[in-house]
């Protein structure tokens, strides 16, 4: 199983796809119990949602599903949101707080998968960022995530349509945020937050550092923005793609036009 797919493109952002895969390696799957071989927590079409929608744009997608190892997560294991309930680095249940295993991994199971699919990807991201960086002398890591909008395990009410997450402002020059959250909330029939219940994962923390080039910013949008429903079959809904897609490319192409300003920002 290849852990990671890679499409380079010669434009200054690369989009993270860490939830999207929906591979289980027979040995992980035979583990899960019904529940959690359902894969319900999928970040579900999103690579088909931003797929050709800014040229130039490299992508990083993991391949292997979220319960083989979050890549999302810290490798250490160090909760994302302290005091929150939330999943970790191998999932022990799904996003409603349900167990999803038979047989739940032990330590070495989880070092395994931490070396054959966390690492792999994680290579790969830092490559294209320090080429991305390398060309346009800064680099701009967008990672595109989604979730279910109402989840009682996780938040209470309903989330938002677009979450921007930059870890409180640290991961990127303020102007992307800015940029973002303006577009955000001029978005007709959307709801928008920045650093609400979702601030930005491992990835956006991890390698967002505007000091030294690189601008990391999540987007975690609500499923209902693009799919007939938020439950089984998960059905990509082309008319809402459609529309919500016009919005993320306004994102996109305007994220792209700052990384000349961004150089040597700090």
């Amino acid at each position: 199983m290849t852990a990671v797919e890679i499409t380079r493109g010669d434009g200054p952002i690369v989009l993270g796809l860490p939830h999207t895969g929906t591979d289980l390696p027979e040995a992980v799957a035979a583990r899960l119990n019904a529940r959690g071989r359902s894969l319900d927590d999928t970040d579900w079409h999103i690579h088909r949602l931003y797929d050709g929608i800014l040229p130039g744009a490299t992508t990083v997608r993991a391949t292997f599903h979220r319960y083989v190892i979050d890549a999302n997560r810290d490798p250490g294991g160090t909760s994302l949101y302290p005091g929150q309930n939330t999943t970790g680095l191998v999932p022990l249940t799904d996003f409603d707080g349900h167990d999803i295993w038979t047989s739940p991994p032990d330590a070495d199971d989880i070092e395994n998968r931490r070396a054959g699919f966390h690492a792999p990807y994680h290579a790969a991201l830092q490559a294209e960022l320090a080429r991305v960086r390398d060309r346009h002398e800064v680099a701009i890591l967008y990672d595109c995530h989604s979730i279910r909008g109402r989840i009682p395990f996780l938040f209470d009410g309903i989330l938002p349509d677009f979450n921007i997450g930059t870890n409180m402002g640290t991961t990127c020059d303020p102007r992307i945020e800015t940029a973002m959250r303006n577009i955000c909330s001029a978005a007709p029939g959307y709801t928008s937050t920045t650093n609400g219940r979702f601030k930005g994962g491992w990835t956006t923390r991890h390698y967002g550092r505007p000091s030294d080039g690189f601008h990391a910013i999540q987007m975690e949008l609500a499923q209902s923005t693009y799919l007939v429903q938020e439950t089984a079959p998960w059905t990509y809904d082309e008319t809402k793609a459609e529309r919500l897609r016009a919005h993320l490319r306004t994102i996109l192409t305007t994220l792209a036009a700052m990384a000349p300003e961004l150089k040597g920002a700090s």
